[in-house]
């Protein structure tokens, strides 16, 4: 199987399955001497953990992250970092019944007909754990940003039909609720609408949302390795989102040339924007104000009311989803979407390295006077 790897220079590749021993990540790329620690990667970890509410599944995981290589004495080495997570509570039997169907809104169909079989066990190397190796290299890149000054805000946007403007975010408060929103009281509201949905044995979906600040200017190219391009295919590459916008994304259809560019000016000597329609993208490449990416995500398919679905007999049948699953995976995503949003910043910031010559005689120079 190809495509478990992602990025140029700053490189990852996830290893492992839902129901095996354990589940990692290889780092390929991160620069030496970047300060880190099991604890720094675990805080990101345990954002995504199952059982933090009862909107998550109640699989019990500590999800406790083990660095194998590349770090000596709490700084990266500058080569490979291998980080694994043990799979402690896998429940296979909970999954032997749907060996025998394809369940609605899943791979099992596609993953079976492409390559002749399927791990059925939780969905195997589709399945949403995978995400784990995609959080743990997230931590070592958005650490690797932080010491640029690039700091980055995450948060659900909106759950099922309830949604927080923007002139309501009180960023303050999205570790206060279950939902990672930035607004308690619209928090409370998607509570109260999750729990209609739970009891009519439903999911749903929602909106994350990322902010960027602190980026510089140059970061994309400006064909096909566009800035917007490599999030959209680093955050599609997440299998519960359905879509991404940047800035307006879809409201710049209904808009007009005149009141969707972003005029320029200047704020104490520097060129600035006096809006930011775009999102922090501009022709691919970032234009130093703050980048704006939305995913959408859909509802969890995994549940318990009764679905229509066609068994390895060629039978049609009607099936009810066993098993520990989200009613909702929006909460546990936010971490996974803010983590592929440093990876593609962390890649592209090395990358634009050696955009401009003068930038790599600078350095080499640099390098002779020491």
């Amino acid at each position: 199987m190809s495509g478990s790897s992602f990025g140029t220079l700053f490189r990852i590749t996830t290893w492992g399955e839902s129901h095996g021993t354990a589940i990692g990540v290889v780092i390929d790329g991160c620069p030496a001497g970047l300060p880190l620690c099991e604890t720094n990667i675990q805080a990101f970890l345990d954002r995504r953990r199952p059982g933090q509410s009862r909107y998550t599944t109640k699989r019990s995981e500590s999800d406790q992250v083990e660095i194998l290589s590349g770090v000596f004495e709490g700084r990266t080495t500058g080569t490979p970092i291998s980080l694994l997570v043990r799979n402690q509570d896998q429940r296979s039997r909970d999954y032997g019944e749907i060996a025998s169907y394809y369940r609605p809104g899943h791979a099992d169909y596609t993953f079976s007909s492409k390559y002749g079989f399927r791990d059925y066990r939780g969905g195997g190397r589709t399945s949403g754990r995978e995400t784990i190796g995609r959080v743990a290299a997230g931590a070592v890149a958005s650490a690797l940003l932080k010491t640029l000054g690039i700091e980055l805000i995450t948060f659900s946007k909106s759950i099922g039909p309830v949604k927080v403007p923007e002139q309501d975010y009180h960023f303050e408060e999205i570790s206060e609720n279950p939902f990672y929103m930035p607004n308690n009281a619209l928090a409370e509201t998607a509570a109260e609408y999750l729990n209609e949905m739970m009891a009519q044995k439903d999911s749903c979906g929602g909106i994350i949302e990322c902010r960027v600040t602190g980026l510089p200017v140059g970061l994309g190219e400006p064909v096909f390795d566009k800035l917007d391009a490599q999030l959209s295919k680093g955050i599609m590459s997440m299998g519960a989102v359905k879509a991404v916008e940047i800035g307006d994304g879809f409201l710049a259809s209904l808009a007009n040339g005149s009141t969707n560019n972003d005029a320029f000016t200047l704020a104490s000597g520097h060129l600035t924007k006096k809006t930011n329609h775009s999102g922090g993208v501009l022709g691919g490449i970032s234009d130093g104000s703050e980048l704006i990416v939305r995913a959408a995500v859909k509802p969890t398919p995994s549940i318990a009311r009764t679905q229509s679905t066609v068994n390895l007999d060629n039978e049609e049948i009607e099936i009810s989803i066993k098993g520990r699953h989200d009613p909702i995976i929006v909460p546990r995503a936010v971490v996974v979407v803010e983590s592929m949003t440093a990876l593609t910043l962390a890649d592209l910031l090395l990358c634009n390295m050696c955009s401009r010559l003068d930038s790599i005689k600078n350095f080499y120079q640099e390098e002779k006077d020491v």
